[in-house]
């Protein structure tokens, strides 16, 4: 089963990748970490693929580049490199239970530069995970933001795509119970949206409005990586999702 890890910078990627994949292996599966970040420093886990061993951000900031434009150049030298790596994405497939893909920080890189397209194309039914953290969610459009995120980069990416909120133990009260019942409901949270009278409002109503002809209902994970929660729940929907009796409803 090949996971791929997609979020914004600070989304918690990578730390999801080291405890999830240690999750599995305390419960007998064999794993195989990948790591694609040209800009990340230290990881929680052994890479069995990693592109810093090609190029690292760092280096090309020693010649010259800025932060970003360090991270764009990266994947430009590695763009030709992308087949080796699939191929061996491929074989370890076919000799772990799970193979979990950790992409760049900037998210960004992975989806509009054509590395990521291109290597995300020729895996077989990757799922991906996109993570956003509760810092992001203010207010009812912001729901439907990260909604139809998650379908751009199926769009994109031709994954199939499951939102998941990370960071649930930094949350207060009942502030999750008032969150999954905003993006696990979208007729409630287009009912919200319908009382907003900003433009923002109009827009992110008549979006959600659209969501059930878009795409099928998918659950939204609810995960923390720093105290292991919701990690039966990406399990149970990475099974669903590599056989046929489940539709990751």
């Amino acid at each position: 089963m090949i996971i791929l890890l997609v979020g914004t910078a600070g989304s918690g990627k990578t730390t999801l990748a080291g405890s999830f994949g240690r999750y599995l292996e305390e419960n007998g599966y064999s794993v195989a970490y990948i790591n694609l970040d040209t800009g990340v420093e230290r990881l929680p886990y052994r890479p069995d693929v990693d592109v810093r061993e090609r190029i690292t951000a760092r280096e090309l900031m020693a010649e010259g580049y800025g932060p970003n434009g360090a991270i764009v150049e990266s994947y430009d030298r590695l763009l030709p490199f992308v087949g080796e790596y699939t191929s061996e994405i491929l074989r370890l497939d076919r000799g772990r239970d799970y193979v979990l893909i950790d992409t760049p920080g900037q998210m960004e890189t992975f989806l509009f530069h054509e590395f990521g397209v291109k290597l995300t194309e020729n895996l077989p039914e990757p799922l991906a995970v996109y993570l956003f953290g509760p810092e992001v969610l203010r207010k009812p459009p912001d729901f439907c933001f990260v909604l139809f995120f998650g379908l751009m980069i199926d769009l994109r990416l031709g994954t199939t795509t499951v939102p998941a909120l990370s960071k649930i133990d930094v949350l207060r009260g009942g502030e999750l119970e008032g969150y999954r019942k905003l993006l696990g409901d979208v007729e409630y949270l287009t009912a919200r949206l319908k009382l907003d009278p900003s433009t923002q409002g109009l827009l992110a109503y008549k979006m959600c409005s659209s969501l059930p002809e878009l795409a099928p209902p998918t659950r939204v994970l609810y995960l923390s990586a720093r105290k292991g929660e919701g990690f039966d729940d990406l399990e149970t929907l990475a099974y669903e999702h590599y056989c046929t009796c489940g539709d990751l409803t």
